[in-house]
């Protein structure tokens, strides 16, 4: 199931829980406004080149909308309205004033000069920078793009509109970004799996962890979860995996994977079978790299007693329903990977405002966001009788239609 469908199917099971108006369900559904637009630039030898760019806006009703701007070569308009309207149920969740937003462009990054993704990025904002604003619609990076990509939409954005560092978030720490949000989503992945663990009279000491993926949210959550004590007995990457029963040497494997581009030969480990990282024994397992990687086929196999998802629908919902029957808890992407995205909400506001803080605080307002996060998320669950997933969504979905209410969606 894709992620277009498999978000569909969360909403339409949480508005049944809420008792939703069916009229509510729609508009809830519909976006906001969806953007196309052609970029033509030209490349390095003279000759020019067209992209296909997007922007989708899913939902206002609780302020600015938030999403990510990804350089991928399959862009795929129904992936991007899928991602932006997860957006705007994840931003809920959070408690930020945010809705939902995704874009992108159609392009291979790998196979553009430095110079080439500048004047895309810059032709891209030109066409959209009257749609976006600071109070408005606030981009951030994904897929392909990065601080730098930031940067070249604020000082873009900046030429028509004046200096506007809150325009974007994920930006240089020279133009405004902000302390800790590169380690954001990682140590978000860490506080919601202290906080889950602690429901059950557990800490992260001593329990066993298997890490697939790692990229930026990888290896954040290992380094981090190894400093608290935790046993990370395998990781995976795209070079391959490795796994060491008595727990791997994390910082080790950090300045390996720096100088091999990769985790596969890492001298104090057995090399293991990618596809079977998900189905080692451990306690806790995190897969942080694509989406659908769990599915009916190799459910039954999960040792794992707790699942945290820091990638973005790694659990197809039929795995859902077979990990649930086995008594396996999972903690939902769409609270589990929200550091990102609430660090991001901090930098907003440490621009709006002109004032900057130090890392502490914001890891310190970090941590208090997470924890109460899942309070909420548990609360729902009782209310509704539902697991964390439906928790999660009946609490992001039941926030937005409130506010649709309180606004009048019907005038």
């Amino acid at each position: 199931m894709n992620a277009l469908a498999a978000t569909n199917r969360n909403f339409k099971l949480a508005s049944r829980l809420l008792g939703l108006d069916s009229k509510l369900q729609t508009s809830l559904l519909i976006p906001f406004r969806e953007i196309k637009v052609e970029c033509t630039i030209p490349k390095d030898d003279g000759t020019l080149a067209s992209f296909v760019g997007f922007r989708v806006q899913h939902d206002n009703s609780r302020g600015p909308m938030k999403g990510g701007i990804r350089y991928h070569p399959e862009v795929d308009p129904d992936e991007v309205n899928a991602l932006a309207q997860l957006m705007t149920w994840k931003t809920a969740v959070a408690n930020l004033p945010y809705g939902g937003a995704k874009g992108g462009i159609g392009c291979n990054p790998s196979e553009l000069s430095i110079s080439e993704l500048e004047r895309l990025t810059r032709v891209f904002t030109q066409r959209i920078h009257d749609l976006i604003g600071i109070h408005t619609d606030v981009p951030a990076p994904d897929m392909g793009t990065n601080a730098q990509t930031m940067a070249w939409i604020l000082d873009e954005y900046s030429k028509f509109h004046g200096h506007s560092p809150a325009v974007v978030t994920g930006k240089p720490i020279d133009l405004g970004g902000s302390l800790g949000r590169d380690a954001a989503t990682g140590r978000g992945v860490l506080f919601a799996t202290e906080a889950l663990l602690n429901e059950y009279g557990k800490t992260i000491s001593g329990q066993r962890f298997v890490i697939q993926g790692f990229g930026n949210v990888g290896s954040w959550a290992a380094r981090l979860i190894h400093e608290l004590g935790g046993k990370i007995v395998a990781v995976s990457d795209i070079s391959g995996a490795i796994r060491n029963k008595n727990g791997l040497d994390i910082d080790g494997l950090m300045n390996h994977v720096n100088e091999n581009r990769g985790v596969k030969g890492f001298h104090d480990s057995d090399a293991i079978d990618a596809d079977s990282i998900l189905v080692e024994d451990c306690d806790v397992l995190i897969p942080a790299a694509l989406g659908g990687v769990i599915s009916k086929e190799n459910a039954n196999e999960i040792k794992a007693k707790f699942i945290v998802e820091a990638a973005n629908h790694p659990t197809d919902p039929d795995a859902d329903e077979i990990l649930k029957k086995k008594g396996v808890i999972i903690l939902p992407d769409i609270y589990a990977n929200s550091g990102g995205v609430t660090v991001s909400y901090f930098e907003w506001v440490q621009n709006i405002q002109g004032f900057m803080w130090d890392e502490e605080r914001v890891n310190s307002e970090l941590k208090r966001y997470m924890t109460r996060g899942l309070k909420d998320v548990k609360e729902m669950c009782k209310t509704h009788d539902c697991d964390l997933r439906m928790g999660a969504f009946t609490l992001g979905v039941n926030r937005v239609a409130r506010a649709t209410l309180l606004r009048g969606w019907e005038a």
